[in-house]
């Protein structure tokens, strides 16, 4: 994703971008209320978390695909670090209402999905597609948003790799695999302890490693034009306190929707009924013949939980962007990167639905909702960054060393 060094932030000063600030703000609200009036309420609050999403992502640059880039390079950990403060709010939030079954009177399920080479091949070619298309799903979301006209074609592509793992989605099913299982099945307290002290060890390990390299932890550099009040509006917002935006804002969700927070199974949608379009009934694929997801194929858009959401996010992110001024979009994309745009982001598509979610709806909420699946996935998406980190180099021009955290 789009990339700045702390003297490109420093010498871009922000420039308020008001039109494109109400604009985007207003659709957000126009849309939500259109929802709201022709499907439900509850569909429009949900357009309106999205956008909240979409704008805490933004501002605080909470994103998984460089914190894994800089840590694996450089072995700084601070990103991780943050994504451990995430997962540890959530599961002190979902669990007691995963284990109770209910929160605030209303049935609510967690993302819980089997453990077999399905998730650890798609995970791990995911992972690989997040350092080559420049981004996670959550990333490519609000980074497209934002103005980041590369990421716009890795999120074309994305769409198209789902598309393609719908196809043959039921022989990835037909092989061999653990039955789902969740921490919550302990019970809350049991299962939160687990998960709080699989955190903490790996927080620390990131830090003793950190420090064997650099001997002391990094700080959070921000620019000065962007200290004090002005922070709020134009960002940069603290790590730390995106991470626990995050998962309120997953836990409202799970609040209103019955079920956590997830991104890749709306590209899945998308994308069949564009080839709906050209005269392709993928109705006939296995993938769109179970229950749910043949519903979604035959209802519009707009009552589908995560399309609605993620139209959010790229409004709120467009709106975040206009505040910070740096809604400027290039085409100026050099051929190897946009090669790797087109690979990237069919690898994050086929690998996010055969292994039943995406760093949001596996990593994110599979962890969040005690799923093992979800740890299974972190370890296979981990090994597939890696593999993708050396691959970069000969789609991108870029320093030995990362410049900045982010996505």
């Amino acid at each position: 994703m789009a990339q700045f060094t702390a003297t490109d932030q420093s010498q871009q000063r922000p420039m308020h971008q008001s039109p494109l600030v109400w604009g985007a703000a207003a659709f957000l609200l126009i849309a939500a209320l259109a929802v709201a009036m022709t499907v439900s309420m509850t569909q429009g609050a949900l357009m309106l978390v999205g956008g909240a999403l979409g704008l805490v992502l933004y501002h605080a640059a909470f994103g998984f695909t460089s914190a894994w880039r800089v840590f694996i390079i450089d072995r700084r950990g601070r990103g991780l670090r943050a994504q451990m403060v995430l997962l540890a709010v959530a599961v002190v939030l979902f669990f007691p209402a995963l284990s109770a079954g209910t929160l605030f009177d209303h049935p609510v399920r967690g993302f819980v999905s089997p453990i077999g080479i399905s998730v650890m091949v798609g995970a791990f070619i995911f992972g690989i597609g997040m350092q080559l298309g420049g981004g996670c799903a959550s990333g490519t979301l609000f980074t497209a948003g934002g103005g980041n006209a590369r990421m716009v074609v890795t999120l074309l592509f994305f769409i198209v790799g789902s598309v393609l793992a719908t196809i043959n989605f039921d022989w990835w099913l037909s092989l061999p695999a653990f039955e789902p299982t969740s921490l919550v099945e302990m019970g809350a307290g049991p299962g939160i302890a687990i998960s709080l002290a699989l955190f903490a060890v790996i927080a620390a390990v990131t830090v003793w490693l950190e420090r064997r390299r650099h001997g002391r932890l990094e700080a959070a550099a921000i620019p000065a034009e962007r200290r004090g009040t002005a922070r709020w509006l134009r960002g940069p917002w603290p790590l730390l306190f995106g991470a626990v935006a995050l998962a309120l804002l997953n836990f409202a969700t799970l609040s209103l929707a019955g079920r956590p927070w997830g991104i890749t199974s709306a590209f899945a949608l998308w994308g069949a009924k564009l080839v709906q379009l050209v005269g392709v009934d993928p109705g006939q694929w296995s993938y769109w013949q179970q229950p749910g997801n043949a519903q979604a194929l035959n209802q519009s858009l707009w009552h589908d939980v995560t399309s609605v959401m993620n139209i959010g996010i790229i409004l709120g992110a467009m709106a975040a962007a206009a505040l910070a001024g740096r809604f400027r979009p290039t085409l100026n994309i050099p051929v190897r990167s946009l090669l790797a745009c087109v690979i990237g982001g069919i690898l994050l598509g086929y690998g996010a639905r055969i292994a039943f979610g995406c760093n949001i709806g596996a990593y994110f909420s599979g962890i969040a909702s005690g799923s093992l699946h979800g740890w299974v996935w972190m370890v296979f998406a981990f090994a597939g960054n890696m593999v993708g980190v050396r691959l970069r180099p000969f789609f991108f021009q870029q320093p030995a060393r990362p410049a900045v955290s982010g996505c």
